[in-house]
């Protein structure tokens, strides 16, 4: 632990990476530069990422965009023999009088995870895996707690690849649509009785007028059509009387840049148009064959209501998506309607925790407990129904609304 402590503290001193001296089986590099771990970044995540949060380029823009100062980003590598296995990227906060790290997006993405090596870690032992991770983690010098929020369970030839990444708790459930076909997702996830169901909302939404469903990348055109998607949730919010995080100027900023033509994100807009006008619309991130969809809006015109924009928006992307050659579409956390008609794959989520300092300790114990207690609320009606009228209470007193989680692609329709 000295040994990791005393590297560390150079690194606060310096920005250069500097090597550590093997402990176990492992040496671990710590940087605060990205451009450090980025030709290694890209080789880790060349096949596939599970999350936004896994895209450098995505993180660099953050970084940018959010003025997170250099010696408050940690990217840890660790290297068994001569080859990386595992890559993690951490922002330094202060929450609360720790010093925490943890994703640089947060809520902004539906879940986060190392960057790893996965054959390699496979052909690892469980008490190897513990290894790694505590070596990464426990040696950092500058934070009391590292509290990696929603790591999706990563299962590969029945090993649970994550399972020994510090303490843990059970979160929430990642869904997503996985298949090779649209007729395969249609045989699969639709019963002619929600075919049809989607046919009568669409023959309604037609008989307002002209529909049209464009797909748009990054330019110019991406970047104006987000001021309507941020219209349409800025009133979803007030009605559900919660906190705009896109409200926040350099939140905005973020999502404006990210779809410009030269951010470095690679970003994909889904729109369904009724006479020209947008009336739902969905922001995808895209990897390989992976879309990731952050954030979904929907016009809040009652009118439009019985046609279900948003539903029928996505039925489109349904349609589209196979033939672009895009496999899996990832739409988050939280069970929603459009996401138990199409998705296919649950992927249980779990907060993990690796305290640094006796201090970190004692504040993962009580997050772990208070996380607990909010999954039990969530599971029992009558709880939740109770928060919720306490929560409005608080929120009647204050006058404003509470924060919500950014990641907002759940709740469209």
């Amino acid at each position: 632990m000295a040994q990791g402590a005393a590297h560390a503290m150079v690194l606060e001193r310096s920005a250069e990476p500097q090597m550590a001296a093997a402990v176990g089986s492992f040496t671990i590099s710590v940087t605060h530069r990205l451009a450090d771990v980025d030709p290694l970044w890209r080789e880790l995540t060349a096949a596939s990422i599970e999350s936004p949060g896994q895209d450098v380029g995505f993180i660099r823009l953050w970084a940018e965009t959010f003025g997170v100062r250099e010696a408050d980003q940690f990217y840890i590598t660790a290297y068994e023999g001569e080859t990386p296995v595992a890559l993690i990227a951490l922002q330094r906060r202060r929450e609360m009088g720790m010093r925490v790290l943890s994703w640089f997006p947060g809520s902004h993405v539906g879940c986060d995870a190392p960057i790893i090596d996965r054959a390699r870690l496979l052909a690892m032992s469980p008490p190897k895996r513990r290894r790694l991770w505590l070596d990464m983690l426990r040696g950092i010098e500058g934070a009391d707690v590292v509290y990696l929020k929603s790591v999706p369970q990563l299962i590969v030839d029945g090993v649970d690849l994550f399972a020994e990444l510090g303490q843990s708790i059970e979160a929430d459930t990642l869904y997503r649509v996985n298949f090779t076909s649209f007729e395969e997702a249609d045989k699969t996830q639709r019963n002619k009785s929600r075919r049809k169901h989607d046919r009568q909302q669409g023959d309604k939404l037609e008989a307002m007028g002209a529909v049209t469903f464009e797909e748009l990348g990054n330019g110019p055109a991406a970047t104006e059509a987000l001021d309507t998607m941020f219209r349409q949730r800025a009133v979803r919010f007030r009605e559900m009387g919660v906190f705009n995080p896109f409200e926040v100027a350099v939140v905005r900023k973020f999502y404006d840049d990210s779809a410009g033509e030269n951010s470095g994100v690679p970003v994909k807009l889904h729109l369904l148009k009724l006479d020209g006008e947008t009336v739902a619309m969905r922001y995808n991130i895209v990897h390989g064959d992976r879309l990731f969809c952050l954030i979904s809006s929907m016009s809040e015109e009652a009118s439009l209501r019985p046609g279900s924009p948003g539903k029928q928006c996505l039925l489109r992307v349904m349609q589209t998506m196979f033939d672009e050659g895009f496999h899996v579409f990832d739409m988050g956390e939280g069970l929603t309607d459009e996401k138990r008609h199409w998705c296919n794959e649950q992927i249980p989520v779990r907060h993990h925790y690796v305290p640094v300092t006796r201090r970190g300790a004692l504040a993962a114990s009580l997050h772990r407990q208070m996380q607990t207690t909010r999954r039990r609320i969530k599971s029992d009606p009558r709880l939740l129904e109770l928060a919720k009228r306490v929560r409005g209470a608080m929120l009647r007193a204050r006058g404003k609304g509470s924060a919500a989680s950014p990641n907002v692609a759940a709740d469209a329709d």
